[in-house]
């Protein structure tokens, strides 16, 4: 059993509903959805989530000297993983601040100091990957990103090796379909339709 995918169905943080699909900020038409950002509101499930990525960076990250949380939705996350690694943290803005020191970085981070970023959910990468270009044009060195759960997605993958970044995540969408489908939150018939949308996101006919 993942018991990340198992929190992560218990607080209903991921929507499965391949017959009532959810419309995404992009357009694309989905039969999953997730809210990370309900986390948070649940102190056992919050624990639990932050002391494993707590765990993940240090056996894959033993280097890192410093936490980056992605705005807004990896913040509080890299807030509780860096006082249980005893870490210095930032974050990095998804717009730079038209006003006083017009930064993109709030916090200190220092160029010798290697770190790693957080980021609650990757579908495409896209947003996370722009955190990590901004760190590195900054002379920060950016050992890789840890994500609560992923969807797997080859865009992802191609963006990330692309960007030459490395990543992990605590629970993927295969993982968490087959805890989906033991505690028959789905068929087994509409996992088969969620990988296939997976597969191919733009592609309206993994409804079929």
């Amino acid at each position: 059993m993942n018991k990340v995918a198992n929190e992560l169905l218990k607080i209903k943080a991921v929507f499965l509903r391949p017959s009532n699909p959810f419309t995404w900020a992009s357009g694309i038409i989905s039969p999953i959805y997730t809210d990370n950002r309900l986390i948070v509101s649940y102190p056992k499930t919050r624990d639990y989530i932050e002391g494993e990525l707590a765990k993940l960076i240090k056996a894959k990250f033993p280097k890192s000297k410093a936490i980056v949380g992605t705005s807004t939705a990896g913040i509080p996350h890299a807030a509780y993983v860096s006082k249980i690694l005893n870490m210095p943290m930032a974050y990095v803005r998804s717009k730079v601040k038209d006003h006083g020191r017009a930064k993109a970085i709030e916090g200190e981070l220092n160029s010798k100091d290697p770190v790693v970023v957080i980021e609650d959910l990757l579908s495409t990468g896209n947003s996370c990957l722009e955190v990590v270009k901004i760190l590195r044009t900054n002379k920060i060195k950016v050992l890789g990103v840890v994500s609560i759960f992923s969807y797997n997605m080859k865009p992802c993958i191609n963006n990330f090796k692309v960007t030459k970044c490395i990543s992990y995540s605590l629970c993927t969408l295969d993982e968490l379909i087959i805890e989906a489908v033991k505690q028959k939150f789905i068929s087994s018939q509409e996992s088969q339709q969620i990988l296939k949308f997976r597969n191919e996101p733009n592609n309206p006919n993994w409804k079929k």
